[in-house]
């Protein structure tokens, strides 16, 4: 009956979590704790061959929502593999649309698109703010991109009173995705602080050299210049997302739950992170390994990942090929072989590192009898006979193999054959790449306590064992 305080990994992630409303934020975060341990950020414009070193650690964003960190190993020479993790940094929401204004009935909303495969009914009777992305103009004249969020409830998408629709306890909860998921932001009545504002036509100005203030109500602007100590003329676009304001927080009666949005994917995005940095504490470790550590956060793996900051671009190829044939610690040229981007990949692995579905007490029968993933019961090794995972038995052990080094326990988790099934990264890399790939995953949305430091471990001794579990495992 003892309830004792959370583990500090976990309180650790609401810290992150907390302020990590956007894809944006989420890489600012990371990048935050990148910094922190001593890595360097590089660009992806610029020649790395005078900048790389054995032992250095680097990082670089790109479109400011993906981010890739490593650490070269001591012992690295071109050729050599690389020991990966891939997550991303977005996850389902409404965003707000690029022509947002809209009225109805002496209500001011904000027109919003979905963004991935959400539970849009959640989004309803929550306290909402903004948070993401927007392009200034400084008094320079120059175009500027900066973080900006709103830290208080500005919207709301309201239900209808079960007075007006008894429908709703019979037949369930039933909505149109794009009339009744609308946000309310103001009455007309508070906003009439002046000349009333200027409607849009459709169909005619709408498409035209409209300026951004007038698709978008006032307000709305005023928010966001205020946030960012900006005129309202001076701001050219944005990208913004809705988020519930209600901190993520521990719950349960033993401190056992972590309650939070954005479980998905930015848990692992998180242990990602701090896999990576504690790896890298003995120095020892990293001296001593011949391979690459890295961590490639991706955005877009809601919608696919086809764009030029996803997992199916060219971010993690370019990378890795860049590595390879880069030279080290002011060599004039590159070591040991003509062909050492080709040579790496088969000595690579990467962690494809997503959320799973814990089995759900009001509907256990939706998962398999011998394949329910639980809480606080060792990190889940997803595994799919039609491959969509690229999961092989191979492939396995070398994550069994490196969970023995802290005692990490592992889970398998099979869909039933009767039962749709998701995908994430991992299938596409291995495609592009021909890496070995396993995708894992934590609990979504309710996620326990004690994973947190499960992962972490699991990834950190995946980093430092993976180089010597591969010399033993013959695979062709």
């Amino acid at each position: 009956t003892e309830i004792r305080p959370p583990p500090i990994e976990a309180q650790d992630f609401l810290t992150f979590v907390n302020q990590a409303q956007s894809p944006f934020h989420a890489t600012e975060q990371a990048v935050i704790r990148l910094r922190r341990a001593g890595f360097e950020e590089i660009k992806e414009k610029d020649n790395w061959n005078h900048t790389l070193k054995r032992n250095g650690k680097y990082f670089f964003t790109r479109n400011k929502s993906a981010v890739i960190a490593f650490a070269v190993g001591g012992k690295y020479q071109p050729g050599n593999g690389f020991s990966a993790i891939g997550a991303h940094t977005d996850s389902p929401c409404l965003k707000v649309k690029p022509v947002s204004k809209k009225e109805k009935v002496g209500y001011l909303q904000v027109g919003v698109q979905l963004y991935g495969g959400g539970l849009w009914h959640t989004w309803f009777d929550r306290d909402l703010s903004v948070a993401g992305r927007v392009v200034i103009e400084t008094e320079e004249g120059k175009l500027e991109s900066r973080l900006v969020r709103i830290d208080r409830p500005i919207l709301r998408i309201p239900t209808l009173a079960i007075h007006l629709d008894r429908s709703t306890s019979a037949d369930g909860f039933k909505f149109n995705n794009e009339t009744h998921l609308t946000p309310l932001i103001s009455t007309v009545t508070k906003s009439l602080t002046g000349a009333p504002e200027k409607t849009l036509k459709p169909d005619t100005e709408l498409n035209g050299d409209v300026p951004l203030s007038q698709k978008h109500h006032p307000i709305l602007m005023h928010l966001l210049a205020k946030e960012l100590d900006v005129n309202v003329d001076r701001i050219y676009d944005f990208e913004l997302c809705l988020y519930d304001t209600q901190p993520s927080a521990i719950g349960g009666a033993y401190n056992e739950f972590i309650f939070s949005g954005r479980l998905d994917n930015l848990m692992m995005s998180y242990c990602s992170v701090e896999a990576l940095i504690g790896s890298l504490k003995n120095e020892t470790s990293l001296a001593n390994d011949p391979n690459i550590r890295m961590i490639c956060l991706f955005d877009n793996e809601e919608v696919g990942s086809q764009t030029a900051h996803g997992a199916d671009s060219n971010l993690l190829p370019s990378t890795f090929e860049r590595l390879s044939m880069a030279t080290y610690d002011n060599e004039t040229t590159s070591k040991k072989t003509q062909t050492p981007y080709l040579e790496a990949l088969p000595k690579s692995y990467l962690i494809s590192a997503d959320m799973a579905h814990a089995v759900h007490p009001n509907y256990y029968e939706k998962h398999d009898d011998g394949h329910r993933p639980h809480m606080h019961k060792g990190v889940v090794v997803k595994i799919n006979a039609n491959q969509r995972y690229a999961t092989t038995a191979p492939t396995t052990v070398v994550l069994r193999e490196a969970a023995k080094k802290y005692k990490v326990p592992l889970q398998e988790f099979v869909v039933r054959n009767d039962s749709p099934c998701g995908s994430t990264i991992g299938p596409m890399l291995s495609a592009k790449l021909g890496l070995r790939t396993l995708s894992m995953h934590s609990c979504r949305e309710v996620c326990g306590t004690e994973d947190v430091a499960l992962a972490i471990k699991l990834f950190e001794a995946f980093f430092e064992e993976f180089p010597s579990i591969d010399a033993r495992l013959t695979i062709d």
